[in-house]
Protein backbone atom coordinates (compact mmCIF):
# COMPACT_ATOMS: atom_id res chain seq x y z
CA UNK A 1 0.00 0.00 0.00
CA UNK A 2 2.55 2.40 0.75
CA UNK A 3 4.02 2.08 -2.43
CA UNK A 4 1.34 3.92 -4.57
CA UNK A 5 1.94 7.39 -3.93
CA UNK A 6 5.54 6.66 -4.94
CA UNK A 7 4.67 5.10 -8.16
CA UNK A 8 1.66 8.29 -8.81
CA UNK A 9 4.82 10.78 -8.55
CA UNK A 10 6.84 8.84 -10.70
CA UNK A 11 4.11 8.10 -12.93
CA UNK A 12 4.01 12.09 -12.58
CA UNK A 13 6.91 13.02 -13.22
CA UNK A 14 6.82 10.55 -16.53
CA UNK A 15 4.21 12.53 -17.70
CA UNK A 16 5.45 15.56 -17.02
CA UNK A 17 9.04 15.17 -18.68
CA UNK A 18 7.35 13.26 -21.81
CA UNK A 19 5.24 16.28 -22.15
CA UNK A 20 8.62 18.67 -21.97
CA UNK A 21 9.80 16.38 -24.47
CA UNK A 22 6.83 16.55 -27.19
CA UNK A 23 7.34 20.45 -26.73
CA UNK A 24 11.09 20.12 -27.06
CA UNK A 25 10.46 18.02 -30.20
CA UNK A 26 7.85 20.69 -31.76
CA UNK A 27 10.35 23.34 -31.72
CA UNK A 28 12.63 21.19 -33.43
CA UNK A 29 10.12 20.33 -36.34
CA UNK A 30 9.19 23.88 -36.37
CA UNK A 31 12.49 25.20 -36.86
CA UNK A 32 12.67 22.33 -39.75
CA UNK A 33 9.65 23.71 -41.74
CA UNK A 34 7.96 20.42 -40.42
CA UNK A 35 4.58 22.55 -39.06
CA UNK A 36 1.99 19.63 -39.84
CA UNK A 37 3.69 17.46 -37.67
CA UNK A 38 4.39 20.36 -35.05
CA UNK A 39 1.19 21.77 -35.15
CA UNK A 40 -0.96 19.36 -32.88
CA UNK A 41 1.71 19.65 -30.04
CA UNK A 42 1.42 23.58 -30.20
CA UNK A 43 -2.14 23.26 -30.07
CA UNK A 44 -2.12 20.83 -26.84
CA UNK A 45 -0.27 23.70 -24.96
CA UNK A 46 -2.11 26.36 -26.47
CA UNK A 47 -5.29 25.05 -25.05
CA UNK A 48 -3.42 24.78 -21.40
CA UNK A 49 -1.62 27.71 -21.35
CA UNK A 50 -3.77 30.42 -23.28
CA UNK A 51 -1.95 33.18 -22.21
CA UNK A 52 1.49 31.94 -22.93
CA UNK A 53 2.48 34.59 -26.28
CA UNK A 54 5.37 32.31 -27.71
CA UNK A 55 2.87 29.40 -27.91
CA UNK A 56 0.18 31.41 -29.75
CA UNK A 57 2.73 32.59 -31.63
CA UNK A 58 4.23 28.81 -33.32
CA UNK A 59 0.36 27.41 -33.29
CA UNK A 60 -0.71 30.11 -35.20
CA UNK A 61 2.62 29.92 -37.89
CA UNK A 62 1.75 26.30 -38.30
CA UNK A 63 -1.71 27.42 -39.25
CA UNK A 64 -0.79 29.45 -41.79
CA UNK A 65 1.49 27.11 -43.02
CA UNK A 66 -0.81 24.49 -43.06
CA UNK A 67 -3.88 26.20 -44.53
CA UNK A 68 -5.88 26.98 -41.91
CA UNK A 69 -5.34 30.89 -41.86
CA UNK A 70 -8.72 31.94 -40.62
CA UNK A 71 -7.74 29.83 -37.47
CA UNK A 72 -4.21 31.56 -37.04
CA UNK A 73 -5.32 35.01 -37.04
CA UNK A 74 -6.74 34.91 -32.98
CA UNK A 75 -3.20 33.42 -32.19
CA UNK A 76 -1.02 35.96 -34.06
CA UNK A 77 -3.26 38.99 -32.97
CA UNK A 78 -2.49 38.19 -29.26
CA UNK A 79 1.60 37.16 -30.00
CA UNK A 80 1.42 40.57 -31.90
CA UNK A 81 0.00 42.51 -28.91
CA UNK A 82 3.20 40.30 -26.59
CA UNK A 83 5.45 41.45 -28.63
CA UNK A 84 6.65 37.72 -30.25
CA UNK A 85 9.12 39.87 -32.99
CA UNK A 86 7.58 38.06 -36.38
CA UNK A 87 4.44 37.63 -35.12
CA UNK A 88 2.93 40.68 -37.65
CA UNK A 89 4.89 38.63 -40.53
CA UNK A 90 2.42 35.64 -40.21
CA UNK A 91 -0.22 37.38 -38.76
CA UNK A 92 -0.04 39.55 -42.49
CA UNK A 93 0.63 36.42 -44.18
CA UNK A 94 -2.49 34.99 -42.44
CA UNK A 95 -4.99 38.07 -43.24
CA UNK A 96 -3.10 37.78 -47.21
CA UNK A 97 -4.44 34.63 -47.46
CA UNK A 98 -8.23 35.41 -45.92
CA UNK A 99 -7.96 38.34 -48.92
CA UNK A 100 -8.15 40.75 -45.78
CA UNK A 101 -5.19 43.02 -47.56
CA UNK A 102 -5.73 46.09 -45.79
CA UNK A 103 -5.09 44.55 -42.54
CA UNK A 104 -1.98 42.51 -44.24
CA UNK A 105 -0.96 45.93 -45.06
CA UNK A 106 -1.01 47.00 -41.73
CA UNK A 107 0.42 44.08 -40.18
CA UNK A 108 3.39 44.35 -42.84
CA UNK A 109 4.11 48.06 -42.23
CA UNK A 110 4.22 46.96 -38.42
CA UNK A 111 6.82 44.41 -39.17
CA UNK A 112 9.06 46.68 -41.06
CA UNK A 113 8.94 49.30 -38.66
CA UNK A 114 9.93 46.63 -36.05
CA UNK A 115 13.14 45.99 -38.38
CA UNK A 116 14.16 49.33 -38.99
CA UNK A 117 14.31 49.64 -35.08
CA UNK A 118 16.32 46.76 -34.81
CA UNK A 119 18.72 48.18 -38.04
CA UNK A 120 17.83 44.83 -39.62
CA UNK A 121 17.43 44.49 -43.81
CA UNK A 122 13.50 45.11 -44.72
CA UNK A 123 13.94 44.47 -48.41
CA UNK A 124 11.92 41.24 -48.83
CA UNK A 125 9.20 42.50 -45.88
CA UNK A 126 8.96 45.82 -48.39
CA UNK A 127 8.60 43.06 -51.43
CA UNK A 128 5.35 41.32 -49.49
CA UNK A 129 4.34 44.86 -48.70
CA UNK A 130 3.68 45.47 -52.19
CA UNK A 131 2.64 42.41 -53.11
CA UNK A 132 -0.48 42.86 -50.44
CA UNK A 133 -0.92 46.99 -51.70
CA UNK A 134 -1.93 45.66 -55.66
CA UNK A 135 -3.90 42.67 -53.43
CA UNK A 136 -5.85 45.69 -52.20
CA UNK A 137 -6.29 47.04 -55.21
CA UNK A 138 -7.10 44.07 -57.61
CA UNK A 139 -9.84 43.42 -55.61
CA UNK A 140 -11.60 46.19 -55.95
CA UNK A 141 -11.60 45.27 -59.63
CA UNK A 142 -13.00 41.34 -59.35
CA UNK A 143 -14.34 40.72 -62.69
CA UNK A 144 -17.73 38.90 -62.87
CA UNK A 145 -17.27 36.04 -64.26
CA UNK A 146 -19.95 32.75 -64.46
CA UNK A 147 -17.92 29.51 -63.15
CA UNK A 148 -19.77 26.66 -63.93
CA UNK A 149 -17.28 23.93 -63.00
CA UNK A 150 -14.76 23.07 -60.45
CA UNK A 151 -12.65 19.46 -60.19
CA UNK A 152 -9.50 18.18 -58.28
CA UNK A 153 -6.23 16.53 -60.11
CA UNK A 154 -2.93 15.64 -59.76
CA UNK A 155 -0.80 18.54 -60.68
CA UNK A 156 1.52 16.19 -63.24
CA UNK A 157 -1.25 15.36 -65.33
CA UNK A 158 -3.66 18.26 -64.54
CA UNK A 159 -3.10 19.18 -68.89
CA UNK A 160 -4.90 15.55 -69.69
CA UNK A 161 -8.02 17.29 -68.10
CA UNK A 162 -8.58 20.10 -70.76
CA UNK A 163 -10.91 19.19 -73.53
CA UNK A 164 -10.85 22.39 -76.03
CA UNK A 165 -11.60 21.91 -79.42
CA UNK A 166 -9.03 21.44 -82.08
CA UNK A 167 -10.31 24.63 -83.99
CA UNK A 168 -8.33 26.30 -80.47
CA UNK A 169 -5.49 24.35 -81.43
CA UNK A 170 -3.41 20.92 -78.97
CA UNK A 171 -2.16 21.74 -75.30
CA UNK A 172 1.29 19.20 -74.13
CA UNK A 173 3.38 18.92 -71.37
CA UNK A 174 7.22 19.80 -72.52
CA UNK A 175 8.10 16.43 -72.16
CA UNK A 176 5.18 14.33 -74.11
CA UNK A 177 6.18 17.30 -77.34
CA UNK A 178 9.49 16.58 -77.52
CA UNK A 179 9.71 13.00 -76.42
CA UNK A 180 11.83 13.64 -72.97
CA UNK A 181 12.06 12.84 -69.63
CA UNK A 182 13.12 15.64 -67.63
CA UNK A 183 11.99 17.23 -64.59
CA UNK A 184 9.72 20.28 -65.97
CA UNK A 185 6.89 21.53 -65.66
CA UNK A 186 6.83 23.56 -68.84
CA UNK A 187 3.88 23.22 -71.41
CA UNK A 188 3.45 23.30 -75.25
CA UNK A 189 0.56 25.11 -77.17
CA UNK A 190 0.24 24.35 -81.11
CA UNK A 191 -1.82 26.43 -83.30
CA UNK A 192 -4.54 24.73 -84.34
CA UNK A 193 -3.12 24.03 -88.02
CA UNK A 194 0.11 23.11 -86.46
CA UNK A 195 1.89 25.42 -88.65
CA UNK A 196 3.93 27.42 -85.17
CA UNK A 197 4.32 26.56 -81.47
CA UNK A 198 4.52 28.17 -78.12
CA UNK A 199 6.58 26.45 -75.50
CA UNK A 200 8.54 27.37 -71.93
CA UNK A 201 11.83 26.34 -71.83
CA UNK A 202 14.90 27.36 -69.95
CA UNK A 203 16.83 30.22 -70.84
CA UNK A 204 20.29 31.89 -71.10
CA UNK A 205 20.10 33.44 -67.18
CA UNK A 206 18.47 30.18 -65.92
CA UNK A 207 14.74 30.67 -65.31
CA UNK A 208 11.97 30.01 -68.04
CA UNK A 209 11.33 32.12 -70.75
CA UNK A 210 8.56 31.18 -73.42
CA UNK A 211 9.70 30.65 -76.88
CA UNK A 212 8.40 29.82 -80.36
CA UNK A 213 9.14 27.94 -83.53
CA UNK A 214 7.57 28.07 -86.85
CA UNK A 215 7.07 25.10 -88.49
CA UNK A 216 9.47 24.65 -92.08
CA UNK A 217 8.55 22.31 -94.88
CA UNK A 218 10.39 19.08 -93.11
CA UNK A 219 11.36 20.41 -89.94
CA UNK A 220 10.84 23.39 -87.33
CA UNK A 221 12.66 26.26 -87.52
CA UNK A 222 15.07 27.88 -84.78
CA UNK A 223 13.53 29.09 -81.48
CA UNK A 224 12.89 32.29 -81.08
CA UNK A 225 12.48 33.92 -77.84
CA UNK A 226 9.35 36.00 -76.85
CA UNK A 227 10.34 39.81 -75.96
CA UNK A 228 11.01 40.79 -72.56
CA UNK A 229 7.77 42.42 -71.50
CA UNK A 230 6.67 38.62 -71.47
CA UNK A 231 9.78 36.62 -70.59
CA UNK A 232 10.71 39.57 -67.92
CA UNK A 233 11.98 39.20 -64.58
CA UNK A 234 10.63 35.84 -63.15
CA UNK A 235 9.62 32.85 -64.80
CA UNK A 236 7.29 32.76 -67.80
CA UNK A 237 5.10 29.94 -68.55
CA UNK A 238 2.19 27.85 -69.73
CA UNK A 239 1.31 29.95 -73.19
CA UNK A 240 -1.57 30.05 -74.97
CA UNK A 241 -2.57 31.87 -78.01
CA UNK A 242 -6.51 32.39 -79.17
CA UNK A 243 -6.91 31.78 -82.56
CA UNK A 244 -6.43 35.22 -83.96
CA UNK A 245 -2.48 34.21 -83.62
CA UNK A 246 -2.05 38.01 -81.97
CA UNK A 247 -3.47 37.64 -78.11
CA UNK A 248 -1.47 35.53 -75.65
CA UNK A 249 -1.93 34.21 -72.55
CA UNK A 250 0.83 33.10 -69.92
CA UNK A 251 1.74 33.02 -66.37
CA UNK A 252 4.32 34.71 -64.63
CA UNK A 253 5.84 34.59 -61.17
CA UNK A 254 7.41 37.86 -61.93
CA UNK A 255 6.96 41.61 -61.42
CA UNK A 256 3.33 42.40 -60.89
CA UNK A 257 2.20 39.05 -59.89
CA UNK A 258 -0.05 39.00 -56.87
CA UNK A 259 1.60 35.64 -55.40
CA UNK A 260 3.35 32.09 -56.85
CA UNK A 261 2.30 32.17 -60.94
CA UNK A 262 -0.21 34.49 -62.04
CA UNK A 263 -2.11 34.98 -65.39
CA UNK A 264 -1.24 37.71 -68.03
CA UNK A 265 -2.68 38.84 -71.15
CA UNK A 266 -0.82 40.47 -74.20
CA UNK A 267 -1.11 41.07 -77.75
CA UNK A 268 1.08 41.47 -80.57
CA UNK A 269 1.50 45.02 -82.82
CA UNK A 270 1.49 44.50 -86.41
CA UNK A 271 2.32 47.74 -86.93
CA UNK A 272 5.22 47.83 -84.73
CA UNK A 273 6.14 43.71 -85.15
CA UNK A 274 6.21 43.62 -81.03
CA UNK A 275 3.45 42.92 -78.22
CA UNK A 276 2.21 45.13 -75.89
CA UNK A 277 2.90 45.48 -71.93
CA UNK A 278 1.66 42.66 -70.40
CA UNK A 279 -1.29 43.19 -68.13
CA UNK A 280 -2.41 40.89 -65.18
CA UNK A 281 -5.11 39.51 -65.83
CA UNK A 282 -7.14 40.27 -61.99
CA UNK A 283 -9.23 38.73 -59.80
CA UNK A 284 -10.77 35.92 -59.58
CA UNK A 285 -8.42 34.00 -62.02
CA UNK A 286 -5.53 35.31 -59.67
CA UNK A 287 -4.92 34.54 -55.95
CA UNK A 288 -2.16 34.62 -53.58
CA UNK A 289 -1.28 31.19 -55.28
CA UNK A 290 -0.60 29.77 -58.25
CA UNK A 291 -2.52 30.65 -61.02
CA UNK A 292 -1.68 29.60 -64.92
CA UNK A 293 -2.43 27.51 -68.24
CA UNK A 294 -5.47 29.82 -69.06
CA UNK A 295 -7.57 28.94 -72.33
CA UNK A 296 -10.13 30.23 -73.73
CA UNK A 297 -11.74 28.17 -76.33
CA UNK A 298 -13.83 30.06 -78.75
CA UNK A 299 -14.93 27.39 -80.57
CA UNK A 300 -16.96 25.89 -77.57
CA UNK A 301 -17.01 29.15 -75.38
CA UNK A 302 -15.66 27.81 -72.49
CA UNK A 303 -12.53 29.01 -70.46
CA UNK A 304 -10.03 26.91 -68.58
CA UNK A 305 -7.53 27.69 -65.47
CA UNK A 306 -6.01 25.86 -63.30
CA UNK A 307 -5.39 26.98 -59.55
CA UNK A 308 -3.16 25.17 -56.45
CA UNK A 309 -5.33 28.03 -54.57
CA UNK A 310 -6.05 25.91 -50.72
CA UNK A 311 -4.86 22.81 -52.17
CA UNK A 312 -3.05 20.14 -51.04
CA UNK A 313 0.70 19.09 -52.24
CA UNK A 314 0.56 18.07 -55.83
CA UNK A 315 -3.13 18.75 -56.16
CA UNK A 316 -4.09 21.34 -58.71
CA UNK A 317 -7.49 22.82 -59.14
CA UNK A 318 -9.11 23.21 -62.72
CA UNK A 319 -11.62 25.70 -63.64
CA UNK A 320 -13.82 26.07 -66.16
CA UNK A 321 -15.93 29.37 -66.87
CA UNK A 322 -18.07 31.10 -69.72
CA UNK A 323 -15.78 33.69 -71.10
CA UNK A 324 -17.13 37.51 -71.45
CA UNK A 325 -17.13 39.36 -74.49
CA UNK A 326 -15.79 42.41 -72.86
CA UNK A 327 -14.34 42.74 -68.89
CA UNK A 328 -17.22 43.30 -66.32
CA UNK A 329 -16.39 43.85 -62.63
CA UNK A 330 -18.50 43.83 -59.68
CA UNK A 331 -19.47 47.46 -57.68
CA UNK A 332 -17.12 46.85 -55.12
CA UNK A 333 -18.57 50.09 -53.36
CA UNK A 334 -21.96 47.92 -53.36
CA UNK A 335 -20.92 45.14 -52.43
CA UNK A 336 -20.44 43.69 -48.91
CA UNK A 337 -17.15 43.20 -48.58
CA UNK A 338 -16.93 39.68 -46.77
CA UNK A 339 -19.10 38.82 -49.82
CA UNK A 340 -16.68 40.45 -52.25
CA UNK A 341 -14.04 37.94 -50.74
CA UNK A 342 -15.32 35.25 -51.37
CA UNK A 343 -16.39 36.09 -55.16
CA UNK A 344 -12.23 37.18 -55.45
CA UNK A 345 -11.27 33.54 -54.07
CA UNK A 346 -13.80 31.45 -55.47
CA UNK A 347 -15.23 30.07 -52.32
CA UNK A 348 -18.87 29.34 -53.86
CA UNK A 349 -19.47 28.40 -57.80
CA UNK A 350 -23.06 29.21 -57.32
CA UNK A 351 -22.60 32.69 -56.11
CA UNK A 352 -21.04 33.73 -59.57
CA UNK A 353 -24.23 32.28 -61.51
CA UNK A 354 -26.87 34.99 -62.13
CA UNK A 355 -28.44 33.31 -65.59
CA UNK A 356 -29.75 29.93 -65.03
CA UNK A 357 -29.96 29.21 -68.89
CA UNK A 358 -26.64 30.34 -70.01
CA UNK A 359 -25.09 27.92 -66.95
CA UNK A 360 -27.29 25.22 -67.80
CA UNK A 361 -26.27 25.32 -71.75
CA UNK A 362 -22.54 26.01 -70.68
CA UNK A 363 -22.75 23.06 -68.18
CA UNK A 364 -24.07 20.91 -71.83
CA UNK A 365 -21.46 22.15 -73.70
CA UNK A 366 -18.86 20.69 -70.96
CA UNK A 367 -20.40 17.30 -70.81
CA UNK A 368 -20.16 17.37 -74.76
CA UNK A 369 -16.41 17.87 -74.62
CA UNK A 370 -15.83 15.92 -71.74
CA UNK A 371 -17.32 12.92 -73.40
CA UNK A 372 -13.98 12.29 -75.16
CA UNK A 373 -15.51 14.81 -78.68
CA UNK A 374 -18.00 12.40 -80.18
CA UNK A 375 -17.08 14.15 -83.64
CA UNK A 376 -13.21 12.81 -83.67
CA UNK A 377 -14.08 9.82 -82.83
CA UNK A 378 -16.25 8.95 -85.98
CA UNK A 379 -13.54 10.12 -88.00
CA UNK A 380 -10.20 8.52 -86.23
CA UNK A 381 -10.34 5.29 -84.09
CA UNK A 382 -7.53 7.56 -82.30
CA UNK A 383 -4.78 10.11 -82.38
CA UNK A 384 -1.87 9.25 -81.43
CA UNK A 385 1.70 11.40 -82.32
CA UNK A 386 4.60 9.95 -83.42
CA UNK A 387 6.83 12.98 -84.17
CA UNK A 388 6.82 16.12 -85.51
CA UNK A 389 5.46 15.44 -88.41
CA UNK A 390 3.63 12.13 -87.88
CA UNK A 391 0.37 11.07 -86.03
CA UNK A 392 -1.25 7.95 -86.24
CA UNK A 393 -4.71 7.51 -86.49
CA UNK A 394 -5.44 3.63 -86.61
CA UNK A 395 -3.65 0.54 -85.94
CA UNK A 396 -2.38 -0.55 -89.29
CA UNK A 397 -0.55 2.85 -89.72
CA UNK A 398 2.07 0.89 -87.68
CA UNK A 399 4.82 -0.41 -89.53
CA UNK A 400 6.81 -2.10 -86.79
CA UNK A 401 4.92 -5.03 -85.54
CA UNK A 402 6.58 -4.64 -81.88
CA UNK A 403 5.41 -0.80 -81.83
CA UNK A 404 2.04 -2.18 -82.98
CA UNK A 405 1.75 -4.93 -80.06
CA UNK A 406 3.36 -2.11 -77.37
CA UNK A 407 0.30 0.45 -78.71
CA UNK A 408 -2.25 -2.16 -78.05
CA UNK A 409 -0.50 -2.45 -74.48
CA UNK A 410 -0.72 1.35 -74.20
CA UNK A 411 -4.54 1.22 -74.98
CA UNK A 412 -5.78 -1.64 -72.68
CA UNK A 413 -3.10 0.24 -69.97
CA UNK A 414 -4.79 3.91 -70.87
CA UNK A 415 -8.75 2.10 -70.88
CA UNK A 416 -7.82 0.48 -67.29
CA UNK A 417 -6.55 4.03 -65.88
CA UNK A 418 -9.01 5.65 -66.99
CA UNK A 419 -11.65 3.07 -65.16
CA UNK A 420 -9.66 3.32 -61.92
CA UNK A 421 -9.84 6.75 -62.09
CA UNK A 422 -13.54 7.03 -62.24
CA UNK A 423 -13.86 4.94 -59.70
CA UNK A 424 -11.52 7.06 -57.62
CA UNK A 425 -13.46 10.32 -58.49
CA UNK A 426 -16.59 8.78 -57.48
CA UNK A 427 -14.87 7.05 -53.72
CA UNK A 428 -13.82 10.88 -53.73
CA UNK A 429 -17.41 11.99 -53.80
CA UNK A 430 -18.65 9.25 -51.15
CA UNK A 431 -15.82 10.17 -48.56
CA UNK A 432 -17.08 14.27 -49.70
CA UNK A 433 -20.71 13.31 -48.14
CA UNK A 434 -19.72 10.28 -45.34
CA UNK A 435 -20.04 11.22 -41.76
CA UNK A 436 -16.32 11.08 -39.56
CA UNK A 437 -16.93 7.59 -38.61
CA UNK A 438 -17.45 6.29 -42.75
CA UNK A 439 -14.40 8.58 -43.39
CA UNK A 440 -12.02 7.23 -41.24
CA UNK A 441 -13.12 3.53 -42.66
CA UNK A 442 -12.96 4.37 -46.36
CA UNK A 443 -9.58 6.73 -45.93
CA UNK A 444 -7.32 3.26 -46.28
CA UNK A 445 -9.31 1.82 -49.27
CA UNK A 446 -9.16 5.83 -51.04
CA UNK A 447 -5.32 5.96 -50.74
CA UNK A 448 -4.58 2.44 -51.97
CA UNK A 449 -6.48 3.68 -54.85
CA UNK A 450 -4.69 6.90 -55.09
CA UNK A 451 -1.31 5.25 -55.15
CA UNK A 452 -2.76 2.36 -57.97
CA UNK A 453 -3.57 5.16 -60.24
CA UNK A 454 -0.58 7.18 -60.13
CA UNK A 455 1.25 4.07 -60.59
CA UNK A 456 -0.92 3.39 -63.64
CA UNK A 457 -0.67 6.90 -65.04
CA UNK A 458 3.45 6.71 -64.90
CA UNK A 459 3.21 2.71 -66.68
CA UNK A 460 0.69 4.50 -69.40
CA UNK A 461 3.05 7.11 -70.07
CA UNK A 462 6.35 4.59 -69.90
CA UNK A 463 4.19 2.57 -72.42
CA UNK A 464 3.70 5.72 -74.86
CA UNK A 465 7.55 6.52 -74.87
CA UNK A 466 8.22 2.97 -75.39
CA UNK A 467 5.56 2.87 -78.43
CA UNK A 468 6.68 6.19 -79.69
CA UNK A 469 10.67 5.19 -79.76
CA UNK A 470 9.80 1.97 -81.13
CA UNK A 471 8.46 2.87 -84.40
CA UNK A 472 10.82 5.92 -84.79
CA UNK A 473 13.62 3.79 -84.65
CA UNK A 474 12.18 1.30 -87.16
CA UNK A 475 11.41 4.15 -89.46
CA UNK A 476 14.33 4.65 -89.38
CA UNK A 477 16.42 1.81 -90.60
Amino acid sequence: MKKRPIIFILLCFTMVAASAQSLAEARTMFTKGEYDKAKPVFERYVKSRSSNANYNYWYGVCCVKTGEAAKAVKHLKFATKRKVPKAPLYLANAYNDLYRFDEAVNSYQQYIDFLQKKKKSTEEAEELLKEAKLNARMIKGVEDVCIIDSFVVNKKDFLNYYKISQESGKLFTYNNYFGKQEKSESTVYETQIGNKIYYSETGKDGKLDIFTKNKMPNKWGERVALPENINGTGNANYPYVLTDGQTIYFASDGKGSIGGYDIFVTRYNTNTNTYLTSDNIGMPFNSPYNDYMYVIDEYNNLGWFASDRYQPQGKVCIYVFIPNSSKQIYNYEATDPELMRRLAQLHSLKETWKDTKRVNNAIARLKSVINERPEIRETYDFEFIINDELTYHSIDQFKSSKAKELFRRYKQKSNDYQEQKEKLSKQRELYAEANKTERLKMSPAILDLEKRVEEMATEVKQLAISTRNTEIMYLKK
